[in-house]
């Protein structure tokens, strides 16, 4: 006679392994599911793939051109600029590492004329630029595959259509200590200036609040944002546009230059009047 706890036992067995025997996966599943993990992945990247190109039906174009442009910009920095900034642009006791600098700072640098310098001195002087548009931007695409920096500001902030109310008070913080409020330009000290902002180009105005030449802080779009430049190059740019109200403006230096013109000039001349009547009448 078979006991109750003899028969539960069995029954549990069979329970378990029938539950165990349910539960195996076939060998064949594991690669199955492998063989729809690869066709689905590899589907998609060849769907996003042809997708991205029939969009930009340029990449493939516009990557060879961009290191095309990074091998020429390569030839012209070793010719022009490696003697002070090194060979891989690390730089050296006569000139800065250039790696990080970014295309902005090459296209102000270099479409300006400082650089390639003249002479070393306090500051690089502008002068006449030396290479022709296409060859700046080769110098800026090889100097930028050096190491990230910013890039040249796009055009959309450059028309000068900004608010220039709102970059007038922008610059009077920012820019006139230096640059004087009607951006004349202004002595520094040990043989520095900061120049004249007029007949600058926007885009070289941007560039210098991007990167920071010579003595200038660095104006990075967490300090000033792009369109605050924006509205700053259209402050500017309204300035030069509209010639001042008051007549022979003095090289807008201020009320300093304004009264020493009224002394020596508007004083000498009474001076001189008087003493001309008195000439006369004796």
């Amino acid at each position: 006679m078979i006991s109750k706890n003899s028969a539960s036992k069995s029954v549990t067995k069979t329970a378990g392994t029938k539950r165990k025997r349910s539960g195996r996966r076939s060998p064949l599943a594991t690669v199955s599911l492998i063989l729809v993990g690869l066709l689905t992945t590899g589907g998609a990247y060849a769907l996003f793939t042809s997708t991205a190109n029939a969009d930009s039906g340029t990449t493939a174009t516009t990557a060879s051109s961009s290191q095309s442009a990074v091998n020429q910009g390569e030839k012209l920095f070793n010719a022009n600029c490696a003697t002070c900034h090194n060979i891989n642009g690390s730089g050296t006791k006569a000139g800065p590492s250039l790696i990080g600098v970014g295309a902005a700072a090459v296209d102000f640098q270099v479409g300006t004329g400082r650089m390639p310098a003249a002479a070393n001195g306090p500051q690089a002087l502008e002068k006449p630029v030396a290479f022709t548009n296409s060859q700046i931007q080769e110098l800026a695409a090889y100097v930028a595959s050096l190491g990230t920096g910013p890039a040249e500001p796009s055009s959309k902030y450059l028309q000068a259509n900004g608010n220039a109310a709102k970059g007038a008070e922008l610059f009077r913080i920012n820019c006139a200590m230096c640059h004087n409020v009607a951006g004349a330009g202004g002595a520094l000290t040990e043989g520095k200036f900061a120049p004249s902002l007029k007949g600058v180009s926007a885009k070289h105005i941007y560039e210098a609040m991007l990167t920071g030449p010579q003595n200038m802080p660095v104006f990075n779009d967490l300090n000033i944002k792009p369109q605050e430049k924006a509205d700053i190059i259209t402050y500017l740019k309204y300035l030069e546009k509209n010639p001042s109200p008051g007549g022979f403006e003095l090289g807008s230096l201020g009320p300093v230059s304004e009264g020493l013109f009224i002394w020596i000039f508007g004083l000498g001349a009474i001076v001189a009047v008087t003493v001309w009547l008195t000439a006369k009448s004796n």
